[in-house]
C-alpha cells in the first residue's frame, strides 16, 4: 500500500473548546489508485487531505506513506517526505505571477533534494511542459495564460520530482467545463501509467472520472 491510515484523528482545540475535524479514519490506497474524495463543507476532506499531504499531522492514530510512519516525525523530516513524496496540484495554481512557466516547474527541484544541475533541471521541466501541450508557452507569465494552462503548468510542476503521489484539491474549481475535462484527461492518462492519484472535489461528475470516491461526513468515512 502506498497510503494507509488507522484510526487518526484530528482535534482542532480553540481555547478550551474541542473541534473533532477526523474521527477514527482507517484508510488504504493502494499504489496506482485514483481516489476521489467527497463530502460537504465541514465534512473533513480537507483536514484528511492535509494529513496525507504532510501538511498537518494526526492528534492520534497512524499514518504510512510509502513504507514510512509520517505522523509522528519531525517538522523537518515531515518537509523532506512531502517534497520527495507529493507533488500537489490546488485549486488557485499557486503559481509564482513573476515568473515564467519553465520557471515555476523548475522551482520543486531546487528545494526537493534532487540535486540536479541546472541544464537538467531546465531539460526535465521542458519535456514535461511539452507533454503537457505547453511547448510555446515555456516563457509566458501565469497572466498571459488561460486558467486551463495554469493548471497543466501546476501539474508539471507537481509532477517534476518524479513523486509516487499527486494530491490535488479542487484542481477543476477554476476552469469552465472543457478546461475540466482536458485537465481530468490528463489526469486519468496519468494514472494509466501508474501514478497514483487522489483528488478533493465536490463536482459527482468530476468525482466519475477516478476508480474509486470516498464520502465523508462529520469527520469519518461513510
Amino acid at each position: 500500500m502506498l497510503i494507509t491510515l488507522r484510526q487518526v484523528c484530528k482535534v482542532y482545540r480553540m481555547g478550551e473548546i474541542e473541534i473533532p475535524a477526523l474521527r477514527n479514519v482507517s484508510l488504504e490506497i493502494g499504489r496506482g489508485d485514483f481516489v476521489a474524495i467527497m463530502g460537504a463543507s465541514g465534512s473533513g476532506k480537507s483536514t484528511l487531505m492535509n494529513v496525507l499531504g504532510c501538511l498537518d499531522t494526526p492528534t492520534s492514530g497512524d499514518y504510512w506513506l510509502d513504507g514510512e510512519q509520517a505522523g509522528c516525525l519531525s517538522a523537518d523530516r515531515l518537509a523532506g517526505l512531502r517534497n520527495r513524496k507529493i507533488g500537489f496540484v490546488f485549486q488557485n495554481f499557486n503559481l509564482l505571477p513573476r515568473t515564467s512557466a519553465l520557471e515555476n516547474v523548475e522551482l520543486p527541484m531546487c528545494y526537493g533534494g534532487v540535486h540536479l544541475r541546472s541544464a537538467e533541471q531546465k531539460r526535465r521541466a521542458e519535456e514535461l511542459l511539452v507533454r503537457l501541450g505547453l511547448g510555446d508557452r515555456m516563457d509566458h507569465h501565469p497572466s498571459q495564460l488561460s486558467g486551463g494552462q495554469q493548471q497543466r503548468v501546476a501539474i508539471a510542476r507537481a509532477l517534476v520530482n518524479a513523486p509516487p503521489l499527486i494530491l490535488a484539491d479542487e484542481p477543476t474549481g477554476n476552469l469552465d467545463s472543457r478546461s475540466s475535462n482536458e485537465i481530468m484527461k490528463l489526469f486519468t492518462d496519468l494514472n494509466a501509467e501508474g501514478m497514483t492519484v487522489v483528488m478533493v472535489t465536490h463536482e459527482q461528475d468530476i468525482a466519475q472520472h477516478a476508480r474509486r470516491v470516498i464520502h465523508m461526513r462529520d469527520g469519518e468515512v461513510v
